[in-house]
């Protein structure tokens, strides 16, 4: 576990991902899947936008593997995208994110491994 006080520089925090839950796309992330993101930095993609264009990178998260999951801690951009999302999170009309992860592997419908990308 982290040091308390670490982590006032984010903007939210939240869960990536949880374990055993079924996922829009018909599969289940299993525990510790991603453990080795734990301490990773990646982008936050407004949209997955696929980073064709700069503006689309609105900050940056923190994981965390957690027993429960995937954690992260999210830092948005000064910018007029980042300043944007930043408002709808306090004003609450984004609640949840979204992950792409690639490498992979699965067994039948479960991801037992993965790293996380955006």
């Amino acid at each position: 576990m982290r040091g308390a006080g670490q982590f006032e520089e984010y903007d939210f925090s939240g869960w990536a991902t949880r374990n055993d839950i079924l996922c829009d796309d018909g599969r289940t992330i299993r525990k510790d899947a991603f453990k080795s993101c734990d301490g990773m930095t990646v982008p936050l993609v407004y949209n997955h936008g696929g980073r064709s264009d700069p503006r689309e990178i609105i900050g940056h998260g923190l994981l965390e593997n957690r027993n429960e999951g995937v954690y992260i801690y999210g830092k948005l951009n000064d910018t007029e995208y980042g300043d944007v999302v930043k408002h709808l999170i306090q004003n609450g009309d984004i609640k949840s994110l979204s992950i792409f992860a690639n490498k992979v592997k699965q067994k039948a419908g479960d991801v037992v491994h993965g790293i996380i990308r955006e």
